[in-house]
């Protein structure tokens, strides 16, 4: 994203607090007039000392200047934060309705902790450039200008002067923040890869002691420590040179102007005063050119920010709507999918599931079980053909109402910190609690869950982990079966419960299948004997279809998976 459409961006987002920005610009400008009064008056003030002249009156005057000058600034500074912090707010609302429009593609391809890292760091690497800039280059013109015009007054010859030596500071400023343009891109990629492994490590935290990787995770660690160390001491090294260099520049200009007032007869109060207004006139270029560093830090977390924004969305919801009580009769037509774009996963699938029908996919790790139910759910768009629910193309339908009318249980269960109350609510926010205590008893949850220390309202942690997985996955279930949707998916949605739990459960889950299109995948494969239809998919591609009993006469794919799970299991 190149450097000028970021800025402009950045103005735009800038659009929504005009009102207040006008008055930081008049705060601004009001407090530099009276703070640049002030030197005029300190030359008269000298100047009537050494004349013997009345001076309380002029000095009197002096404090007024300045503590005006100094209240609108402290005002022009607060309503700048607010600005920053507007700007801040409506990013990350931006942000995160952006994400409901992304494709899952994005969030396989993304690590989660640099997602994480934007919505943080570089938001608030943005709000600390903005709030630092505006003030700061309000006040710079307007100093410049204003201090310009008292030096012209004061003495044009002394101020040609100054106009010369002035903008080497700026030009020394510029090389170093050209320097350090690069180093802050770096150090914020890099924190984004820092931030992306830590969540990594924490998340699988269980995995990561049960191999004993503490060490290798440490070590892999330290290298990208090490790496967003030097990044960040070479751009804050940068940064800081800048100051101290400009700074020299500019003392020196200060001497020579100096030494020329002299030379010129300019009397000692209009010296004062004019190496006064020379410091306001050439402390902008100082304090901009160190500003660069901040806003060259803002600019590279901006571009992340708004590359997020511009990924490329989820393709647009149809306008059509499906029966309220839909039939459940799904049809693939020459389905093709694949994840990048260029290996194929899924080629040309071609099948027809009757109404009520009970579907189960079966097939080794990688077949593409879960892609093909993906496709279902339209959590990926196809490649080629379509898939039809009652004759009714699915990417006709809004997403929404196509989810709508399946319910889930994946064999990974998800739960969100909050009560177990407000978990299984999250289904239908406004089911009563009877309902609720019903779905949980026919999930076999609710005895479970009256021994948690709350009950119904004990907290679950992040991700339930203050539960076991059989207690996250009964749960889920609980969740599916108060919403009781006119078709299902279980994708191994009893694989980490007991068998005897199992047993009881899918005597459930055959009443409330009954009648209802249902898709199962299993890998232990005497669990869906009875299911009416059985896929057996192999790279891709179903390599066969039919009962249990059709599928063993074939003696193929199934009929081997069968036989080697048989021996297994009776071994």
């Amino acid at each position: 994203m190149k450097k000028e459409r970021t800025f402009r961006r950045l103005l735009r987002l800038l659009g929504g607090s005009k009102k207040t920005l006008l008055a930081v610009f008049a705060l601004v400008l009001l407090g530099n007039v009276a703070l640049l009064l002030a030197p005029k008056r300190i030359g008269s003030t000298i100047d009537a000392i050494f004349a013997g002249e009345p001076w309380l009156s002029l000095l009197l005057s002096l404090l007024l200047f300045y503590g005006i000058g100094v209240l609108f600034q402290w005002l022009s500074a607060r309503l700048a934060v607010r600005v920053a912090q507007e700007a801040a707010n409506t990013l990350r609302k931006s942000l995160f309705e952006k994400l409901s429009r992304l494709p899952l593609s994005y969030f396989d391809r993304t690590p989660h902790g640099d997602i994480i890292s934007r919505f943080t760091n570089d938001v608030e690497a943005v709000s600390d450039g903005l709030n630092s800039s505006i003030v700061q280059l309000l006040s710079g013109v307007s100093s410049i200008l204003i201090s310009l015009g008292f030096m012209l007054y004061l003495d044009v010859r002394v101020t040609v002067v100054v106009l010369i030596a002035t903008p080497l500071c700026f030009f020394v400023g510029r090389a170093i923040t050209k320097y350090g343009k690069k180093r802050f891109r770096e150090q914020a990629k890099i924190l984004g890869d820092v931030n992306a492994y830590a969540e990594e490590l924490i998340s699988s935290a269980h995995t990561v002691k049960l191999f004993r990787y503490e060490g290798r995770s440490a070590e892999q660690f330290d290298r990208l420590n090490q790496k967003l160390y030097d990044a960040g001491y070479r751009a804050q090294f940068a940064s800081a040179l800048v100051n101290p260099t400009t700074r020299f520049v500019n003392n020196t200009a200060y001497v020579l102007v100096g030494i020329f007032a002299l030379l010129v007869r300019m009397s000692p109060g209009s010296i004062a005063a004019f190496l006064n207004y020379m410091s306001q006139f050439s402390k902008p270029f100082n304090e901009i050119t160190s500003l660069t560093m901040q806003v060259q830090s803002a600019m590279a977390s901006a571009r992340r920010l708004f590359a997020l924004l511009d990924e490329p969305e989820m393709s647009p919801d149809g306008t059509r709507s499906l029966p309220e009580k839909p039939i459940g009769e799904i049809d693939f037509e020459q389905v093709c999918f694949s994840y990048d774009g260029k290996t194929p996963l899924i080629k040309s699938c071609t099948m027809h599931i009757p109404a009520g029908t009970q579907v189960a996919i079966v097939g080794p790790t990688g077949a593409g079980k879960t892609t093909l139910i993906n496709l279902l759910m339209r959590f990926y768009e196809l490649d080629g053909g379509k898939i039809t629910i009652d004759g009714m193309d699915i990417s006709n339908i809004p997403r929404d109402e196509l989810r709508k009318q399946f319910g889930m249980v994946l064999q990974e269960s998800w739960l969100f910190a909050g009560t177990v109350r407000e978990n299984l609510l999250f289904a239908k926010p406004d089911a009563t609690d009877d309902e609720m205590i019903a779905a949980a008893k026919a999930a076999h949850a609710h005895a479970f869950i009256e021994r948690l220390p709350n009950g119904y309202d004990t907290r679950i942690e992040e991700e339930g982990s203050n539960l076991s997985a059989g207690q996250r996955q009964l749960l889920a279930i609980a969740r599916m079966m108060l919403v009781n949707r006119p078709m299902l998916i279980l994708d191994e949605a009893t694989s980490n419960v007991d068998i005897v739990t199992e047993m009881r459960i899918s005597k459930t889950f055959r009443e409330i299948m009954r009648g209802k299109t249902t898709f199962l995948i299993a890998h232990r494969l005497s669990t869906i004997r009875e299911c009416g239809m059985i896929l057996v998919m192999e790279h891709g591609d179903i390599v066969e279809y039919g009962t249990h009993d059709e599928l063993l006469a074939q003696h193929g794919v199934y009929d081997r998976l069968y036989q080697s799970q048989f021996r297994h299991d009776t071994t």
